[in-house]
C-alpha cells in the first residue's frame, strides 16, 4: 500500500484541491497536516482520509514524522511526501513505485526515489551547481540528496535511517535525511523520466550574476542557523559545507540590498548566525 503525506502552510486552496484530487486516484491513503494558523483548507479539499491541524506550526520535519509514523504503524509499504506547491502527473506515484520495485529486484539498496524537479519560475529542470550525480542505473540517477516534495520513501528500512530531524524545523530537513540514509549505506535516487513541477521559494532575484531564491524573512533565520548546525556533522558532504559557508556573505549582502524589508531580513540573518554558533535548534523564538 502507498500513502501520501501533504503538508500545508497558508496554502493556495485551488492548488491544494488539484493536488488532492490527483493524489486520491493514485494512493491508498492521504494524510494532510496543516500548519496554518487557521484551518481554511479543511472544508474545501473534499474527502481526505485524515486531516490534522497544528495551528502552532510544528514545522516540516515534525509534520512529516507524524505522517510517516502513522503510515508505518498501519503497515504501509511506501510514503509519498508532498508540499502544497507541487503539481504531479496522474501516473507519477505508479512510476516511482515501479522503479523502486525494479531497483530492489536488481539488488540496489534504494530507500527513496524522487522525480526530476521542474522549477515553476523557469520551466526548466533544477540542476545544482556543485552536487554531482553518483552513478546511473537503468532509469535511476543516484544522487547525494533530493528534495522532500515528491520523495517516495520505502518504509521497511526507515528505522535504520531514523525519522526527520525536528530540531532543524524546516530548512535542510530533506537533505539531512538523505545524507543520514547514505551514511547507513542506503541510496536516494532521481527518476530520469519522471518530472514534477514545483515552486521553490517565493520569487527569483539576480545579484552580481547569481540567481537567488527569494523567501520570507523568517526563512533566512532557519537557513543561516541550519547551515552552521549541519556544518558540524560528519556525515554532511564537504562540498555542501564549503559552498553554503562561502556563500553566506553574498547572501547577506543580497538580502540587505534587494528587498524593501531589508532591516527585518538582516535581523533574522544575524539571529540565525548567533543561534547557529550557540548550537540552538528548534522553532524560532522571539
Amino acid at each position: 500500500m502507498i500513502g501520501a503525506i501533504v503538508v500545508l502552510y497558508n496554502p493556495d486552496i485551488t492548488q491544494v484541491i488539484r493536488l488532492i484530487n490527483s493524489l486520491s486516484q493514485q494512493v491508498d491513503k492521504i494524510v494532510v497536516i496543516d500548519n496554518s494558523l487557521i484551518a481554511s483548507a479543511k472544508s474545501k479539499i473534499g474527502p481526505v482520509t485524515e486531516y490534522l491541524h497544528h495551528p502552532e506550526n510544528i514545522g516540516i520535519a515534525a509534520a512529516h514524522n507524524i505522517g510517516l509514523k502513522r503510515l508505518k504503524s498501519e503497515k504501509f509499504e511506501y510514503a509519498l511526501l508532498l508540499d502544497q506547491d507541487s503539481n504531479i502527473s496522474n501516473d507519477m506515484v505508479f512510476k516511482l513505485s515501479s522503479l523502486h520495485v525494479a531497483s530492489q529486484r536488481a539488488g540496489q539498496s534504494v530507500i527513496a526515489i524522487g522525480p526530476r524537479v521542474i522549477c515553476s519560475f523557469s520551466d526548466k529542470p533544477v540542476k545544482p551547481l556543485i552536487q554531482r550525480e553518483i552513478y546511473e542505473f537503468d532509469e535511476l540517477i543516484y544522487v547525494t540528496q533530493i528534495i522532500s516534495s515528491g520523495m517516495l520513501i520505502w518504509l521497511e528500512h526507515i528505522e535504520k535511517v531514523g525519522y526527520k530531524d525536528e530540531s532543524l524545523f524546516i530548512d535542510g530537513v530533506d537533505h539531512e535525511w538523505c545524507w543520514r540514509a547514505k551514511s547507513v549505506s542506503l541510496n536516494v535516487a532521481i527518476a530520469k523520466k519522471v518530472e514534477m513541477l514545483h515552486r521553490l521559494g517565493d520569487a527569483r532575484r539576480k545579484f552580481v550574476g547569481v540567481t537567488m531564491k527569494v523567501g520570507s524573512p523568517i526563512r533566512l533565520y532557519y537557513q543561516f542557523r541550519n547551515i552552521l548546525l549541519l556544518s558540524r556533522r560528519p556525515y554532511v558532504p564537504l562540498y555542501w559545507k564549503v559552498r553554503n559557508l562561502a556563500l553566506m556573505p553574498l547572501r547577506m549582502l543580497a538580502n540587505s540590498c534587494l528587498h524593501e524589508n531589508s532591516l527585518q531580513r538582516i535581523k533574522f540573518m544575524f539571529r540565525g548566525i548567533i543561534d547557529g554558533i550557540r548550537g540552538k535548534s528548534g522553532r524560532y523564538k522571539k
